[in-house]
């Protein structure tokens, strides 16, 4: 019984998280470039006699000293991926809108020097007319709009031109680069639309928008999330019901210990 009731905890727990990850999803859903997350679970399995070695308290995925299997004790969270499926292409007309079409993401700076990465949307410019994100960090390798420049163009090579307000001729202003990874769902989320990689995701791999395995830039749009209403409301009453079950085997448990501790002799 006891074991019931920690069995029915990391149930509890696990589905929390998936209630959470799935309220993020919708409240994200009109973000432009968002992508959703999804929970994978895993069984917890006892492999000693002693089922008391495995630290019960935290959902996570964990085995006992190597012994005789003795049974399942519970659930955990074994990831939580982001999916980058691609969202819907929205026409904006604006100049510095621009979306990936295909695999790739922008790099970008940090303030503390470090890297981090970006699927595109509504860049802007600073005073001096560097290239930013929404959040205001520049763009790698840095682009310059110089004052009073004309009719920007972002070709789907990611080569960057303007007609020069003096000249009335096109200059070209530089090239933005992408990049990839061997497992981009392991990249671990940021705020303003940034991700950073990590051990799982790997190192990023350079390349030109049109390159093999690169996806073109597309001026003029940004992606819409990738979130399908549908599909999270369905999720949500899944993880409702799980939780309730759970819910009810921690009463079913308690019950059981209360007839217990009522027994006489």
């Amino acid at each position: 019984m006891l074991n019931a009731l920690h069995i029915a905890a990391t149930g509890m727990a696990a589905q929390q998280l998936n209630v959470e990850t799935i309220s993020n999803n919708l409240a994200n859903m009109n973000t432009p470039g968002f992508k959703r997350s999804r929970v994978d679970f895993a069984a917890l399995v006892s492999q000693g006699t002693d089922a008391g070695l495995v630290d019960r308290s935290k959902p996570v995925m964990q085995l006992a000293p190597t012994g005789h299997r003795s049974g399942g004790i519970g659930v955990s969270v074994a990831s939580v991926k982001t999916l980058f499926d691609p969202g819907e292409p929205k026409r904006t007309d604006r100049p510095l809108d621009l979306m990936i079409e295909g695999d790739g993401f922008l790099e970008v700076t940090m303030p503390d020097g470090s890297r981090a990465f970006s699927r595109g949307g509504s860049l802007k410019l600073d005073a001096d007319g560097a290239l930013l994100t929404q959040g205001g960090f520049p763009l790698k390798p840095a682009i310059f709009v110089p004052e009073g420049a004309q009719s920007l163009t972002i070709a789907a090579d990611g080569s960057i031109s303007l007609r020069s307000s003096a000249q009335g001729q096109r200059v070209g202003l530089g090239h933005l680069h992408l990049a990839r990874f061997a497992n981009a769902s392991a990249l671990e989320p940021m705020a303003d639309g940034l991700y950073r990689s990590s051990e799982a995701s790997g190192d990023a791999i350079s390349g030109l928008p049109g390159d093999v395995g690169f996806g073109t830039i597309k001026q003029g749009h940004v992606e819409a999330g990738n979130v399908r209403l549908v599909d999270e409301y369905v999720g949500l009453m899944l993880a409702q019901r799980a939780y309730e079950a759970s819910a009810k085997v921690v009463q079913a448990s308690d019950e059981m210990l209360a007839m217990a501790n009522n027994l006489r002799k």
